[in-house]
C-alpha cells in the first residue's frame, strides 16, 4: 500500500541502506545485502558478485507525461521496450529523466536506484522474466547490492509483472527513450 513521502529532503534522510532495510522489512521482503567494490558497468558487477547480468534487476525511474513517476525493474541482460511499457501502463509518452530529476524522485542517485524505500511510492512495473529468479538490485548506496527472491518483491510491491523489454540494442536507442522498431 502507496505511504505518504516524507517531507525531508533526500539529503536529510537515513542511509539509503536502513531505508531499503526498513522499507523491505516493513513489506515482509526478506533481503540480503553484499558489499562490493565500484563497478564501471553492470557486466563488471555482475562478474564481481559471481552472478550473469541477466541475475541482475535494473531499476529505471521513468517519468510520465503527467509529471509524474513509475519504476521499471528489468532484467540486466535486456533494455526496456517503450511501446511494452506504455502500452501495459496506458500512456502515449514516457521517458528517462535527468539524475538530478531521478534522485529528487526517488532520494537515490542513479546506480543506486531501487523502488524499496524510495521517497516516493512510486508504481513498480517488473518484466517477467524476473519471476522465480533471486536476483541482485540496487541498494540505495553505491558499491551494495541487495539479493532478494524476484516473487516477494512482486508481492511486497503489488508490482505489475508484463513483458516490458526487448534484447539489448545499440545504446543510441536507449538514449532516445524509443525504440527504433517502434517505428515500423
Amino acid at each position: 500500500m502507496p505511504t505518504e513521502p516524507p517531507t525531508t529532503p533526500p539529503s536529510a534522510l537515513p542511509s539509503g541502506r536502513e531505508r531499503v532495510a526498513a522499507d523491505a522489512a516493513a513489506r515482509g521482503i526478506p533481503l540480503e545485502f553484499v558489499e562490493r567494490t565500484n563497478a564501471r558497468s553492470l557486466e563488471e558487477a555482475a562478474q564481481i558478485l559471481g552472478i550473469t547480468p541477466a541475475d541482475i534487476v535494473k531499476s529505471l525511474v521513468v517519468k510520465r507525461h503527467d509529471g509524474s513517476f513509475l519504476f521499471a525493474e528489468i532484467p540486466g541482460d535486456r533494455q526496456i521496450s517503450w511501446a511494452k511499457l506504455r502500452a501495459v501502463v496506458g500512456v502515449n509518452k514516457l521517458q528517462l529523466p535527468e539524475a538530478s530529476v531521478a534522485l529528487e524522485a526517488t532520494g537515490y542517485e542513479r546506480g543506486t536506484i531501487t523502488p524499496l524505500g524510495s521517497t516516493t511510492a512510486w508504481p513498480v512495473y517488473i518484466d517477467e522474466r524476473v519471476v522465480g529468479r533471486r536476483v541482485s538490485m540496487g541498494a540505495g548506496e553505491h558499491g551494495l547490492s541487495a539479493f532478494v527472491d524476484a516473487d516477494r518483491l512482486v508481492a511486497g510491491l503489488h508490482a505489475t509483472v508484463a513483458d516490458i523489454s526487448d534484447e539489448l540494442q545499440p545504446r543510441d536507442s536507449l538514449r532516445s527513450g524509443r525504440n527504433p522498431r517502434d517505428d515500423s
